[in-house]
Order: structure tokens, then sequence, then C-alpha cells
């Protein structure tokens, strides 16, 4: 309102100033001020237009920074989730680690138990592969020194010669070798049929020998066996298809197994 009074005061006094009266001394401050007051106006205007248009972008960059947040916001609580999940996968990880460590101080003394127990077993079984054995055995207690293999490969492998050893008991098998036939040492090919039968013959097959475990010693073969060795072999070797056969089978003894 005073703005436009002013302007208006102002319009009046240019009005009736040059034309008709000229230019009164008294009125030129008048409207000098009146002029001074319509430029302040039109400054003041313009500084409220910038400062709204300042006001206006500043809101657009509050709202675009509110809309940040939230998705910062969202984008944390999910980070929190993942971390609260590996703080809990962590907890549980620890948890089996110390159950780890329990059983490993456990298995450890039973896996060297299970050593000396199939070590024993060999030592009272049918004398058969001695020197294969034998060696699994020192590999076996050799591993279990090894402070860079895991418990689990050690307790695979222990359970590994056990099975090994179970299947000797299942199957058929020959192979060479060499032992000592009346006082003399020879080379012999030897005849395993599970535990039950061991038998030797010497390569012209003029003698041949049974393994007594009771007597824990050999006993000479009759002759009589020698074509059905001979077959047995072929057999065992899978250079003939499987057949009866008439050999030598001792009674088997109570606590044979592995």
């Amino acid at each position: 309102m005073r703005l436009f009074a002013v302007s208006t005061l102002l319009s009046l006094t240019l009005l009736y100033s040059p034309a008709g009266f000229g230019q009164d001394p008294l009125l030129k401050p008048v409207v000098d001020a009146a002029a001074e007051i319509n430029t302040q106006a039109k400054n003041s205007q313009i500084r409220v237009e910038t400062i709204a248009d300042s006001t206006q972008e500043r809101i657009q960059q509050y709202k675009q920074i509110s809309r940040q947040i939230e998705g910062l916001e969202v984008y944390t609580a999910q980070l929190q989730k993942q971390t609260d999940n590996q703080n809990r996968e962590k907890a549980e990880l620890n948890a089996s680690i110390d159950e780890v460590s329990v059983i490993e101080r456990q298995i450890t003394p039973l896996m060297l138990r299970m050593i000396n127990s199939l070590d024993k077993f060999i030592e009272l079984d049918v004398p058969f592969l001695p020197q294969e054995r034998a060696e699994r055995l020192a590999s076996l207690e050799q591993l279990m020194e090894r402070a860079n293999v895991d418990v689990s490969e050690k307790f695979r492998r222990v359970m590994e010669a056990f099975q090994i050893e179970a299947d000797y008991g299942r199957n058929i098998e020959a192979y060479n070798g060499s032992m000592t036939v009346n006082g003399q040492p020879q080379d012999v090919e030897f005849l395993r049929i599970g535990r039950l039968t061991l038998i030797y013959k010497t390569r012209d097959g003029s003698q041949m020998g049974l393994w007594d475990q009771q007597q824990q010693q050999w006993q000479e073969l009759d002759q009589s066996y020698a074509s059905d060795v001979r077959e047995a072999i072929r057999i065992a070797r899978k250079q003939l298809a499987p057949d009866l056969l008439m050999l030598p089978v001792p009674a088997p003894q109570s606590g044979s197994g592995v």
C-alpha cells in the first residue's frame, strides 16, 4: 500500500509540475524522494525475487538430500542385517571349531589304537603280502606324526587300511614272491583264497606248500592238487573264467575277521 501510494504521488507530481505549473522548487525534494523510494522498491523487489528463487532451489536440494538419506537408511538397515547374520555365522563357526578341537583330541587316540590293533591283527593273520601290509602300517604310523595333515585325512587313511584288510577276506589273489624252500631261497607263486587258504608253488611246480594257521607253519602239499592249483592261479590272474576247483581249505578259526 505504501509503495502504491508513493508511486501515485510521484505520478501526480510529474503530471502537474512540468506542463501546467512549471517546476516548483518546493516540490522538487518531494519528487526526488518519491523517485528514490521507487528505486529502492524496485531493488527490494529484485532482492525478494532472488531470495525466492534461492529458497526454491534450496527446497529442491533439501528434498533431493532427503531422498538420498532415505535410500542410505534402507541400505544401512540391509547392511546391518547382513552384519548380524555374519556375526551369527561367526559364532556358529567358533562353536564348531571348539567342537572339532574336542573331537580331534578324542579321535587321535582312537586312531592310534586302531593302528595298533591292525598291527597285531596282521601279525597273527595268515602271512600273505607281508611287505605290502607292513609298508601300509608304517605309512599310517608316519602319517599320524605329521602336523600338516588334517585329522579327517588321517582318519580316512586309517579306515582305508581297514577296508583293504577286510577285502582280503572276500577275494582270491595270485602274486609272485620269494621264500625259503628246503633251505634254499626260491621264486614262487602264491595263491590266496580269502583268508582260508594260502598256497605256494615253485616255478617248476615241483614243490607246493599249504600254510597251516593253527601250527603257524608251512606244510607240504600233495602233487595231486597241482593241476587245480595251476588253474586257480590262472583264475586269480583273470586268465581263466571262474570254475569249480578242488583245493584244500582249512576250517576257519573263530575271530579271524578284521
